[in-house]
């Protein structure tokens, strides 16, 4: 996000269904409404039909109207009947707030900017919920109360969509001097196009299909809340990249090797997860990528930059929600963006090694790993789950540009084996805590091998050409001094 100088007088308008929230608050409100007696016990199919289409597709005309009328249904019922049953719905709302939202909220808080919740949802059910979401203020629909403090039939001010927002949101930042042009908005919803175009910082999320089309010509940045930023969704059926591409991440899509993947029972279904393997080949992140599939999950890769910076590699390899690091600059920036993947229930693999080992050190019977996941698990409590790597280097050697593709009739064998969670210690200085559970991870994933690759063994001159990138022109035995340390 690019700053201003005057961002102190900015703020950022988030939108509520679809937006901040995955899906529909409707049904929430609607229920809490019927639990407290507010309104009738019986529900329609329609509306659960509207909600269904409203998930899928957003905002339409016919929802909106049905929505105008809501002023008129609670005519005569009584305002703090109302509040109180927001109030029980809360902690259901807080539930699906997409896991990426909080991040922009702190963001902007960060730089000085109030937050503030911009929603054709009544005032009267979103305000309790604004509040423990850490909203600064309200924008939304208000109905009009009487002496007796029951609805009269009647809008206190706009009906805050569309143009409406646009309106209510102006009155309330010439009220609290914030300027429009140092602002940001948020929103799902082409109709609400008034309002992005109003602001200096128009952010398109989850975009209808229409927006979408709106944000790409507009050159409107677009991004989803409920993945981490700059990860790729596929438009219209909003389903992430990388989901896409794990349904092809099957052994079957490589006949040139033979695949044994075990062990993919022990991770967890859904909470944070860091998976720690070693590293043998250029093949081993789809080897990981199988295991992965095999859990209906994703992932979120960390990989050196040089794949990064790669034309087309790295950007595929962005979209699909890798995290780049640059070992060279001693940056904690990797760790903390795979620390708030893991905040958000995401799943975290690093390679502790950092790079397949050369030489000799490829053969070295002892793995050693870099402090980074360690750290990561120490920092975050996530858990931790080792998979050992073997015959991936036979698939794809170093020294090759490309896979080896030929061997289908007889194809190499490749064991891909998830093992038990490893016991993280969190007791001694940081120094002492990533060396001691390096250690352990490494030794988890060396348990995963095969036994002959926890001996010593002399290999021929042709094993250790396989192990050095093509051209290369180092010196080998610097190789062994080289591998990792406490970065």
């Amino acid at each position: 996000m690019t700053e201003s100088a005057s961002s102190q007088r900015g703020a950022a308008f988030i939108d509520l269904d679809r937006t901040l929230l995955a899906g529909a608050s409707g049904p929430i409100f609607s229920a809490a409404l019927r639990a407290a007696g507010v309104i009738g016990s019986t529900k329609s199919l329609a509306e659960d039909m509207l909600y269904r289409v409203f998930n899928i597709v957003g905002e339409t005309l016919p929802s909106m109207l049905l929505a105008r009328q809501g002023v008129a249904v609670m005519k005569g019922r009584q305002r703090h009947e109302v509040v109180a049953a927001a109030v029980q719905a809360t902690d259901e709302l807080l539930k699906l707030v997409q896991p990426f939202a909080a991040p922009v909220i702190e963001f902007h808080r960060a730089h000085g900017r109030k937050v503030v919740l911009a929603t054709t949802t009544p005032h009267d059910l979103v305000a309790t919920f604004a509040r423990r979401a850490g909203f600064d203020a309200v924008v939304a629909t208000k109905f009009e109360v009487g002496l007796d403090g029951s609805y009269t039939g009647e809008l206190d001010g706009p009906f805050a969509w569309s143009g409406g927002k646009l309106r209510a949101v102006e009155t309330w930042a010439a009220q609290h001097d914030v300027l429009l042009s140092e602002s940001y908005a948020y929103s799902d919803s082409v109709y609400d196009l008034p309002l992005l175009s109003a602001v200096g910082h128009p952010v398109a999320v989850n975009p209808d299909a229409r927006l979408a089309v709106v944000a790409a010509a507009r050159r409107w940045p677009i991004t989803n809340f409920d993945v981490p930023p700059g990860v790729a969704k596929v438009p219209v059926i909003n389903t992430e990249l990388q989901k896409i591409g794990l349904a092809f991440a099957r052994p079957t899509m490589f006949p040139f090797a033979r695949f044994t993947i075990t062990g993919t029972e022990l991770i967890p279904s859904d909470g944070p997860v860091i998976l720690v393997g070693n590293h043998r080949s250029y093949f081993d992140a789809m080897a990981i990528a199988m295991a992965v599939a095999k859990t209906g999950r994703t992932v979120r890769f960390l990989g050196k930059k040089e794949v990064f910076d790669a034309p087309i590699i790295g950007q595929v390899a962005a979209a699909l929600g890798g995290i780049r690091v640059d070992r060279a600059s001693g940056s904690n920036e990797p760790l903390a963006a795979a620390a708030e993947a893991l905040s958000a229930g995401e799943m975290v693999a690093i390679l502790p090694q950092g790079t397949i080992p050369r030489g000799r050190a490829f053969f070295d019977p002892v793995l050693r790993g870099r402090w980074g996941a360690a750290r990561l698990a120490v920092m975050t409590n996530a858990p931790v789950f080792p998979i050992g790597l073997w015959g991936t280097e036979v698939v794809w050697p170093r020294n090759s540009r490309i896979p080896n593709f030929l061997p289908i009739t007889n194809p190499p064998e490749v064991s891909i084996t998830v093992g038990p969670q490893v016991n993280i210690d969190c007791d001694g200085t940081p120094d002492e805590l990533a060396d001691k559970n390096t250690i352990k991870m490494m030794e988890a994933i060396s348990s995963l091998l095969p036994a002959k690759a926890r001996e010593s063994y002399e290999p021929t001159d042709d094993e250790l050409r396989r192990t050095f990138p093509s051209g290369y022109s180092g010196d080998p035995d610097a190789e062994s001094v080289r591998r990792p340390g406490a970065d």
